[in-house]
């Protein structure tokens, strides 16, 4: 069973939206997370869902990435996926959230700001039900793209492979980062810890076509 899962494909994360957390490129991904998703038998999708009440906010982006000595809610960021809000919004060519097989809504909660998609707090007590979904439909294969590539992708994937025996593979091409040395950091992390790191759909395709031959 292969999954392909989108992770916080929003317009927030993109330049359609330049005064949040605009990620250069960010908007392109649409059709790449679309063509690894035709590879799939499932779907996933994952969304930052952020409370006007967040306890990590500031209003001035020279105050970002402070540390705030909250436990679930490291650092501070600028207002970015508020619920109802046009960055909230998935990027336009993906599906609705009811066309997903699986969705999951993170930092809902004014106290916590996870970045990975599988657990609602950063130290991983309080699952968000995706490992156990992966398992219940006997996932094998894990196919991850995203935004951004150095924060909530890798932190997924670092999760994914925790948290199961499944192979998870990383979609080069339909994920986009924030600075050139964290997101080399974040491909070599994803890599030492497992994950198949492969230049874009057609080379997932390849891949897991001579698995498939091998067993």
């Amino acid at each position: 069973m292969i999954v392909s899962i989108d992770v916080d494909a929003q317009k927030t994360f993109t330049p359609l939206c330049p005064k949040e957390l605009p990620v250069a490129e960010g908007h392109l991904i649409a059709d790449e997370l679309n063509a690894q998703a035709a590879l799939a038998n499932l779907r996933v999708m994952t969304k930052d869902a952020h409370h006007a009440a967040a306890k990590w906010l500031v209003d001035n982006p020279v105050d970002m990435l402070k540390p705030t000595g909250l436990p679930d809610a490291d650092l501070t960021w600028v207002a970015h996926a508020m619920v109802g809000t046009y960055g909230y919004e998935l990027l336009d060519g993906l599906p609705s959230a009811k066309e997903y097989d699986y969705c999951v809504w993170k930092g809902v909660d004014p106290e916590l700001h996870p970045y990975g998609a599988c657990f609602h707090d950063i130290e991983e007590k309080l699952s968000t039900g995706l490992i156990e979904w992966l398992r219940c439909q006997n996932a094998d294969t894990v196919i991850v793209g995203g935004l951004a590539t150095d924060y909530c992708v890798k932190t997924t994937v670092l999760q994914l492979l925790k948290g199961g025996a499944w192979k998870v593979i990383v979609n080069q091409a339909a994920c986009r980062g924030i600075a050139p040395e964290t997101v080399e950091s974040a491909w070599q992390e994803m890599r030492s810890a497992g994950a198949v790191v492969l230049e874009n759909a057609e080379e997932i395709k390849k891949y897991i076509n001579n698995q498939q031959n091998i067993f």
